[in-house]
């Protein structure tokens, strides 16, 4: 099968067997994983050619998950950034026209709608929807309520419950226990496999780490711009260079995967300060975040940065300007760093004239860097993607790195020339307590394990995609030399800060839940 009319037979033939009028492009896929074998024959597509036909846009589901973004009401917001935009009924720093935004005014900001709505737009277009990132966005998470942050969660969880099922909106029924939710996700058709929150790195302490863990996040977005103190004090971001160090401390030793969010040209800084701030962040072991989002400034009306534009006393970077800096940074990036995004979905026609409006800005200095003869080395320029070859032999590399006080082990498997990661798991060693969560004697954490490639369905019967590396062993095997490497430091126990929806997977090497955390004896 290699063309749209190959796929119109397919589908003729399926819902004439099937006995339907027309098959959707996911009944489709499942009706092959479920049925037909792996081998092509006639009237049967090898499974490759299925997937590369039914989905649209395949790169949502080419890391091994599905993202879903999530918007929270709009609330008041502790800073008083000069860059950020304030638009009526919108969470601070977003603008309306975001398609994230556009998607949560629809749903009028109800997060089990917005969950709904978007798994339903992935499986619509073929996208396994089994493994899910919730992502949620809006504002400094950290200040709204205790009870709205709780209900917003249990909301998610129960979205991803019931997709499929009966769909209840009426906020008379909806009385969410959090705790429930969180266990019927263990078994659900749709599991978080990950929960991030964005937040202010000032409002990162013992406490809210506590509180993060009940709620089952286990990825945090800090918004940093810049470890540049006189800028940070000249955009009023309300906190220094020390509460970045101290809550990125805090959050690695309790296990969780940390997010940069940087802002290239800020007032006050230059294409030169710039980038000596992302070699500070990339070579000093107060920093070294695991991911990375780089939001280069736009200049948009509604903040006093505008004001200062229009008196003449700032000048946004030329779009050949960021290209050049982007490039440069990406030259220097680390191998265990993954840069998630590098421009925000702002709608140009928001951004001031004089502000870069490139929106596939990436793609751009992709293109330049390959003129360039030179390559990035992040997690997600190296990701094997759609490039996965069953017969291709791979390597178990390792790669140690001190930050923020304590020992990272960096774990992959990636083909003789590190071109395609398909694997990766982040250890943590050090002796201090985690916020007083961690178990005693388990100062060996699991802040992340990753199989990348085409995402596999979990409730599949057992089976395996010839397209994708997941469900091949590959997470057993960086568990089980993770656990090596901590017993032969003397640890006792090791610990994973597991999503709710990948409990089961550690269960079944011999892991158990405790404090919020799936534990495992070493001895």
């Amino acid at each position: 099968m290699e063309t749209s009319k190959d796929l119109d037979l397919f589908r003729r033939q399926m819902a004439k067997k099937h006995r339907v009028t027309c098959l959707s492009n996911s009944d489709l896929l499942k009706i092959y994983h479920e049925n037909l074998p792996k081998k092509s024959g006639k009237g049967r597509p090898s499974l490759f050619a299925l997937e590369r036909l039914l989905i649209k846009r395949p790169m949502r589901s080419l890391s091994g998950v599905v993202n879903v973004s999530v918007l929270t009401k709009p609330y008041p917001c502790p800073g008083k950034c000069i860059f950020c935009p304030t638009q009526k009924n919108i969470p601070k720093s977003y603008l309306a026209k975001e398609p994230a935004v556009q998607r949560a005014i629809l749903n009028k900001f109800d997060p089990y709608q917005q969950v709904w709505t978007r798994l339903l737009s992935l499986k619509e277009t073929g996208h396994p929807i089994d493994k899910t990132e919730i992502r949620i966005i809006g504002g400094t998470w950290s200040y709204y309520p205790k009870k709205y942050q709780e209900w917003f969660i249990a909301e998610c969880f129960r979205a991803c419950n019931e997709f499929g099922g009966r769909k209840i909106t009426n906020y008379e029924l909806r009385i969410t226990n959090l705790r429930k939710e969180q266990n019927k996700n263990e078994r659900a058709k749709c599991r978080v496999v990950s929960l991030a929150v964005e937040t202010r790195p000032d409002y990162i302490n013992t406490q809210e780490i506590k509180w993060m863990r009940e709620l089952g996040i286990t990825k945090v977005e800090l918004g940093v711009q810049t470890v540049d103190d006189k800028i940070l004090n000249l955009n009023q971001r309300g906190h220094g260079v020390q509460e970045i160090i101290e809550a990125t401390r805090l959050l690695k030793n309790a296990g969780f995967k940390v997010s940069y969010q940087m802002m290239p040209n800020l007032y006050g800084s230059t294409l030169k300060k710039d980038l000596a701030v992302f070699k500070e962040i990339f070579t000093n072991p107060d920093f070294k975040p695991d991911f990375l989002k780089i939001y280069p400034l736009a200049l948009v009306k509604n903040t006093q940065l505008y004001n200062l534009y229009q008196q003449g006393k700032f000048k946004p970077y030329s779009e050949k300007e960021l290209t050049k800096l982007l490039i440069e940074i990406k030259k220097i990036i680390p191998r265990w760093i993954r840069v998630e995004r590098i421009i925000r979905d702002i709608p140009s026609n928001e951004i001031v004239e004089g502000g870069s409006k490139i929106l596939n800005l990436r793609a751009m200095v992709v293109t330049q860097m390959n003129k360039q003869g030179v390559t990035c080395q992040c997690i997600r320029c190296r990701e094997v993607g759609a490039r996965y070859d069953p017969k291709e032999k791979l390597y178990l590399f390792r790669e140690n790195y001190t930050a923020s006080g304590g020992q990272e082990i960096f774990l992959t498997f990636e083909n003789k020339e590190h071109t395609k990661l398909l694997g990766l798991l982040r250890l943590r060693l050090h002796n201090q307590e985690g916020g007083n969560l961690l178990p005693e004697n388990s100062g060996a954490i699991v802040r992340e394990l990753h199989v990348f490639g085409q995402m596999t369905q979990i409730t599949h019967g057992g089976k395996t995609s010839i397209n994708s590396n997941q469900h091949k062993g590959l997470g057993k095997k960086l568990i089980t030399e993770a656990e090596k490497i901590a017993k032969k430091f003397g640890y006792k126990k090791i610990a994973v800060i597991s999503a709710i929806g990948a409990r089961p997977y550690y269960r079944k090497l011999g892991y158990k839940l405790q404090n919020t955390y799936m534990v495992k004896s070493l001895n």
